[in-house]
């Protein structure tokens, strides 16, 4: 399985089988066409149509919470649901603000995105959440550029509550969140945009 950062929070995750989208909104690297594509909330920073209509064929599915599948033409999702395709298994989990207004609870998702053995979470916008000490997964994709979701204090102590190898996103990117030194982030696995890791 390869993980690659396009950028804010916008990823591309290649299965054997499957090339998988999330969140295509940063510029970037979108010259594959994806098989699945999951949006975690319909905010224009997360779900891009243009974006989407590059990467989408006929046989395009995407994935959106049920909130926003009418306008992106997706699947509609709830938190805690699971769909298979092929040998891809996708389940949401919840994304939500505690103390802020910008992502009400029940309107987003994070996804966990399970293949070849390996299981990726993508938590969306969020804060940290209590059932993020429950999740069993290997890598965790968290935002942590503040404002709008955790910053860089909470999403630490989320990666403790993981447990997994943790890829920093949603920062140094949008005028309205933190910028960070690369050689400041205190987790293993720090990628620049348009690097990809093999897991």
């Amino acid at each position: 399985m390869k993980i690659k950062w396009i950028g804010h929070a916008s990823f591309r995750v290649k299965t054997n089988r499957k090339t998988v989208y999330i969140d295509p909104f940063w510029d970037g690297d979108y010259s594959e066409k994806a098989d699945l594509v999951l949006l975690t909330h319909g905010h224009h920073d997360h779900a891009d149509k243009e974006k989407i209509n590059k990467i989408k064929t006929e046989d395009t599915v995407v994935l959106a919470p049920e909130c926003d599948a009418k306008e992106f033409d997706a699947v509609g999702m709830k938190q805690n649901d699971e769909k298979s395709f092929g040998t891809v298994k996708i389940r949401t989990v919840p994304a939500h603000n505690i103390n802020k207004s910008f992502h009400p609870q029940g309107k987003g998702v994070g996804y966990v995105i399970e293949s070849e053995g390996k299981k990726v979470y993508h938590a969306g916008d969020t804060d940290r959440l209590p059932f993020m000490k429950e999740l069993e997964v290997d890598y965790a994709l968290l935002p942590i550029g503040g404002k709008y979701t955790m910053g860089l204090g909470d999403a630490e102590k989320a990666a403790e509550d993981i447990g997994a190898h943790v890829i920093p996103m949603h920062f140094n990117s949008l005028d309205q969140i933190r910028r960070y030194d690369y050689s400041e982030l205190p987790f293993d696995t720090v990628l620049k945009p348009g690097e990809e890791i093999e897991i």
